[in-house]
This record gives structure tokens, C-alpha cells and sequence, in this order.
């Protein structure tokens, strides 16, 4: 199959999701009456057509996993701008920063040989970034993880989560056992300092499950989850708010009115959106409490139903897939390992807030990617983002010179 017809899906799939969110801000726009809402039709399906049409003529990508991705973020900041556009705002300034990003991780990845002493540099200074919020930040829902300079604010754990899945890809890669744990205990001291619980439970899981694809060592696989459970029964015994959200998660309806408030307004717009939703535009999201970050799930089965929920559901898992298959098709370990970690985290993440929202397991304090309002964790995800599609560019220039040189020798210099 040609390069052309491999990613005739891909660029069908653009056109119908640009062609969907520009019709769908001009729908906003107008019941607003808003001019908010028609520079958004503009601005949303250009940065789509930048992700999925103008990237693929820098380097080779994965069109089908941009175009998910993409639509992914476009629709978070549908979500926002129906219910607060500031939020909206914000948050697509944070797309074009992120695809911007995104692109310099693909050229990282693509740059990135050796990178020994680049990943001691990371190594240090992200372990000093994520110790800032102990020094300067300030506590939200029980957790110290952000900090604030001026107008700006600031979540290390996000940002730090991209060192993560780097140190322990080019530490695993060349089987070197104390660097990495030396790595993760760190960041895992810090965050349980910190009180963020939430992305102690990504870390420690991007961690054990990374070390189990590179080694495949069960024993010490399981003995990590033996500790994982451990951690948990601590923290639920030192901390208060934990063992108040795991109290919520068993019956939300005991204390409605206060501390199960939250779960309970989710699960009732859950419910009320039905098979197909109230309708864009329509119900009562802003009713949850942190309905743009943790709770915006909730908001989109409310207005477009259980069915589109569904959809998106299949579209983390198709991310999650396309993530595997690159990284297990890439030629060098490292690169392997680098794509299957960003794949690891964002299904973890993905799954950790969907499993709270639909009240499988304990809410925690992480958002969904793409999807939730934050600058700090859309830029992440994208990055992320970019590591898997720098492993896939490689694998096609992998791919390309093999084709080059197989042609060579049979007397074919094209």
C-alpha cells in the first residue's frame, strides 16, 4: 500500500471532524450571540488542519492518531465555551502551545541519539521543579501541587510526567536498575509531600507497567503491586482526604449536601443526558463542582448522551492501540520504550478519571486528557503526543531506507 493511500483515512477523518466543530461553534456562536463563538469555527478547525495536514509534510505521523488526538482537543474546548468561555479561551491558546510543543518533541525525539547528558540535566531539574510547589505553592482540595507567579500558575507534576517517561525509557533501554528507581522514588517522595495522590497513583502505575513491557520480569512485577497496594492501605490510613473520598466513592447519597455533592451531581448529568444527550447548549453542567477539569465527562454525557460517550471511550482506546503498535514496531529499544511509556501514562491517566467520574474506583485529582480545562496537562498530553509520533516518524524513515535499499539491490536505483 502507498504512503498516500495509508493515510487517505486519516485525511478523510480531518475534513469530518473540522467540518463538525466549525459547524458546531457557529451553532454556539449564534444561540450566544457571540462573536466569540464564530472565531473559534475559524481558529479550532485551523489548528486541526495544521495537526493533521501541515505536520505529515514536515516528518512522517501517524494521521489517523493526530486526527483522534485532535478531535480530542477540539472538543474540550467546545465543552468550555458552552459553559464558560473564558475557560474556552484560555484553553485554546493552550492548544496552539501544546501543538507547538508537540512539534519540538518530535524533533527531540528525532534529534536524540545518546542523550546521556541531556537526560542527567532533565533528571535534576525536573527534580527541582517538582520540589517547588513544597516551597512556593498553594494547597488546593487537600494537595499542594501548584504554584502561582502572578497571573500564571503552574502544575510540576504535569510537566514532570514528560521526564518520567524519558528517564525511565533511556535508563531501561540500556538495563540500568538504580538510576531510574533512584528517578521515580524521588518524584514519588515529592508528590506524596506534596499530598497529590493523584499523580502518585500515575507515576508509581507508568512506572511498574513500563518496567514489566521492558523486562517481563512477573515476580518483581507483582511484588510492585504488592507495594502499590501497600502505599494505598498508608495513605489511607494517614491521610484524611482520603479516606473521605473513599468513603464518597461507597455512598455519595450518605452526605449529598456537602462532601458527596460533587459525585453525586455528576452521576444525576450522567443520567439525564440518556442514550443521545439534552443537547449542545443544553442541561445543567455548570451545576457540578469542577465540572471544567475533573468533572467534564460528566458534562459531555449530559450533552450529547451516553452514546457519544461511548465514541470517545473508543477513541482513548484506538489512541491507546495505535500507541502500542508504534512502539512495538519501532528498531531501537529505546525508542520502543519511549513510546510505550507516553502510551502507558496517557491510558493510565484516562482510565484513573474516567473509573472516579463513573464512580468505578475513588475519585482523584487528575484530569482527563485533551478534554480538561488546564494549560499544564493539555500541554503534556500533546507532548506526550509527540514522543509517540517521533518514534512513528522514525519507524517510517526506518521503513523508507529499507524500501531504498531492498530496491538497490535488486538493480532498481528509485
Amino acid at each position: 500500500m502507498s504512503k498516500r493511500q495509508n493515510h487517505t483515512p486519516g485525511r478523510r477523518l480531518s475534513l469530518v471532524v473540522m467540518l463538525f466543530f466549525a459547524l458546531a461553534f457557529l451553532l454556539l456562536g449564534a444561540r450566544k450571540n457571540d462573536s466569540m463563538g464564530y472565531t473559534l469555527a475559524l481558529a479550532v478547525p485551523a489548528m486541526i488542519f495544521v495537526g493533521t495536514w501541515v505536520l505529515p509534510h514536515l516528518f512522517p505521523t501517524d494521521r489517523l492518531l493526530m486526527s483522534l488526538t485532535n478531535f480530542l482537543c477540539a472538543l474540550g474546548v467546545l465543552l468550555l465555551y458552552d459553559t464558560n468561555p473564558a475557560y474556552a479561551l484560555q484553553q485554546v491558546i493552550s492548544y496552539g502551545v501544546g501543538l507547538f510543543a508537540m512539534i519540538l518533541c518530535i524533533y527531540f525525539v528525532r534529534a536524540m541519539h545518546t542523550g546521556r547528558r541531556i537526560i542527567w540535566l532533565i533528571f535534576v531539574g525536573s527534580l527541582a521543579l517538582l520540589s517547588l510547589p513544597l516551597l512556593l505553592g498553594r494547597e488546593i482540595n487537600g494537595a499542594k501541587n501548584w504554584i502561582t507567579i502572578g497571573s500564571f500558575s503552574l502544575q510540576p507534576s504535569e510537566l514532570v510526567k514528560l521526564s518520567l517517561v524519558l528517564s525511565l525509557a533511556f535508563f531501561l533501554s540500556q538495563r540500568r536498575m538504580l538510576p531510574w528507581v533512584v528517578f521515580s522514588v524521588a518524584c514519588l517522595g515529592l508528590l506524596l509531600l506534596q499530598k497529590d495522590l493523584g499523580a502518585v497513583l500515575l507515576y508509581y502505575g507508568t512506572t511498574l507497567l513500563l518496567f514489566w513491557a521492558a523486562t517481563g520480569n512477573l515476580p518483581f512485577s507483582l511484588l510492585g503491586v504488592a507495594g502499590g497496594v501497600g502505599a494505598a492501605w498508608y495513605g489511607y490510613q494517614s491521610f484524611a482526604h482520603v479516606r473521605l473520598r473513599v468513603s464518597i466513592w461507597l455512598d455519595p447519597w450518605a452526605d449529598y449536601e456537602n462532601a458527596g455533592y460533587q459525585l453525586v451531581q455528576g452521576l444525576n448529568a450522567i443520567a439525564s443526558g440518556g442514550l443521545w444527550g439534552v443537547g449542545l447548549g443544553l442541561g445543567s453542567p455548570t451545576s457540578i463542582p469542577v465540572y471544567e477539569s475533573d468533572f467534564i465527562f460528566a458534562v459531555l454525557c449530559e450533552q450529547f448522551g451516553l452514546v457519544f460517550a461511548a465514541c470517545v471511550l473508543l477513541i482513548y482506546v484506538a489512541l491507546i492501540w495505535r500507541g502500542a503498535t508504534i512502539a512495538m514496531s519501532a528498531r531501537r529499544r529505546f525508542h520502543g520504550l519511549l513510546a510505550m511509556g507516553a502510551t502507558l501514562l496517557l491510558g493510565l491517566q484516562a482510565f484513573v478519571i474516567l473509573g472516579g467520574v463513573l464512580k468505578l474506583i475513588p475519585l482523584t485529582g487528575v484530569t482527563l486528557p485533551f478534554i480538561s480545562y488546564g494549560g499544564s496537562s493539555l500541554v503534556s498530553s500533546l507532548c506526550l503526543v509527540g514522543f509517540i509520533q517521533g518514534v512513528e516518524s522514525l519507524n517510517e524513515s526506518d521503513l523508507e531506507e529499507d524500501t531504498r535499499l531492498a530496491m538497490l539491490e535488486r538493480g532498481n536505483p528509485a
